[in-house]
């Protein structure tokens, strides 16, 4: 059902979650698993001239920190890669590339609760992509997965 999953980080709390889950879902259908790392161009332009450069790279550093992770969750070969441009139309294209059955998303990135429900990147992702899109909210720290209270 499944032969390529693609996950998207940007090496958040919110999106381990959703690393866990690609990387469960790969495992599961024996499918190669491909993470995905977006400098946020509009990011970077939107920074003062003379720190460009500086604040790309910091990016770059933590994109790679994020791939890292999820190649060393991972029980199998992760190919993974970092652009730079507007997320959701990066991903989007990159899943187009590389023949995606799936792309895993969290809802919510580095940005945190500026959207209500679900987060602008994760959105855009919903509505353009070309594969399904499999979002994974990060669980609240009180509750125990299922909705319920965690023990104190």
């Amino acid at each position: 059902m499944f032969d390529t999953v693609v996950v998207a980080t940007d090496g958040s709390d919110s999106v381990k979650r959703a690393v866990d889950v690609a990387l469960d879902l790969a495992d599961r259908f024996e499918a190669d698993i491909h993470a995905l790392s977006v400098i946020d161009a509009s990011e970077v332009d939107a920074s003062p001239e003379q720190l460009q450069d500086e604040f790309r790279t910091a990016l770059e550093t933590t994109a790679d920190a994020a791939l890292g992770t999820v190649e060393e969750r991972a029980d199998q070969e992760v190919t993974t890669e970092i652009r730079e441009g507007r997320p959701a139309a990066e991903i989007c294209a990159y899943a187009r590339e590389v023949d995606a059955d799936v792309i895993a998303t969290g809802t919510r990135g580095r940005h945190g609760e500026n959207r209500l429900l679900l987060g602008s990147v994760a959105e855009r992702i919903v509505r353009t992509s070309p594969v399904p899109v499999l979002t994974v909210r990060q669980l609240d720290s009180a509750t125990d997965g299922d909705g319920t209270a965690a023990d104190p």
